[in-house]
């Protein structure tokens, strides 16, 4: 009898059983518990984009692996049996020269598509996170700051309460390019579109108004009083030239500490800033304690 049938016999069984037994009672020790949180948590900055990045990481992983094992996996099923029996075909060989080629090349076209996709995240991640600290900085001044404000079918990046104003935040991360030392990283706006080095944006702009747009109206329907939001993008890392006014007041991410101190804006009432804040708390808190979430699992 070989080791592997003897391995599979009277050794794999008993340790499957074990592993079993070991899960069960860890289960039930901490269905036995429960978190000491009793209220979902506020979402954190880039929220969204960390969902993100985590489920982009394990096609990543998925995908490596074809690369690695893909071609070893063909060959086992392909070339192996006949070798053994003595008699490889070309014919076989061939097919499995083939296949191997088609799972690596896709495999690999796939992995480049997912990983491209997770540098443009990864960027995006960072200036959110950013941001949302220099935001955090407001709390200071009496403003109350909330992160990844769940919308309908999108997600608007940062919102700003404060005693001046309402404003809705959305964070764009733009890769910078390699400069001389002693030069900064410029970006022109014009009231219109952002004028990088060698492209021009005129979204991020739109998505910006359209933001403070949406949380106007749902915030007024929410508290049943009129609502006025600004608009605000906020391009971290970026030396913002102001040649022209917009809708939208562009920042980079240093600025924003001035964001509630600049003159200009309305006063708001202490109950109502309560009010406003209030609704944008409930909607924010969505993030079930992980304790809670292991548990179920």
């Amino acid at each position: 009898m070989s080791l592997i049938l003897l391995f599979a016999l009277f050794v794999f069984p008993p340790l499957v059983v074990a592993g079993t037994l070991l899960q069960w009672r860890r289960r039930r020790m901490r269905a036995a518990r429960k978190s000491p949180l009793t209220s979902d948590l506020l979402r954190p900055p880039g929220q969204r984009l960390r969902e993100q990045l985590d489920a982009l990481g394990d096609e990543v992983d998925l995908y490596l692996m074809m690369v690695v094992v893909g071609p070893t996996l063909v060959f086992a099923a392909l070339v192996a049996p006949a070798g053994e029996a003595g008699a490889i075909s070309p014919m076989s060989f061939g097919v499995a020269i083939v296949l191997v080629v088609l799972v690596v090349g896709y495999s690999t076209r796939k992995l480049l598509k997912f990983q491209r996709e997770q540098d443009r995240l990864r960027v995006g991640y960072d200036a959110e996170l950013a941001v949302g600290q220099e935001l955090d900085q407001l709390m200071r001044q009496g403003a109350a700051v909330f992160h990844d404000f769940p919308a309908d079918k999108f997600n608007i990046d940062h919102v700003v309460i404060s005693p001046v104003g309402v404003f809705a935040v959305e964070t764009k991360g733009r890769a910078k390019p390699i400069l001389e030392k002693g030069k900064a990283a410029q970006v022109e706006y014009d009231g219109k579109a952002l004028k990088f080095p060698t492209w021009i944006e005129t979204e991020p702009i739109a998505q910006a108004e359209r933001q403070a747009i949406w949380l106007r109206n749902w915030l007024t329907s929410a508290t049943g009083e009129p609502i006025a939001v600004r608009a605000v993008l906020a391009i971290p890392g970026w030396y913002v030239k102001r040649t022209g006014r917009g809708a939208v007041n562009v920042y980079s991410g240093r600025e924003l500490a001035t964001l509630v101190s600049r003159g200009g804006f309305d006063t708001i009432a202490e109950d109502k800033m309560q009010r406003i804040i209030h609704q944008v708390e409930q909607r924010c808190r969505t993030i079930e304690p992980t304790f809670n979430r292991s548990v179920k699992k």
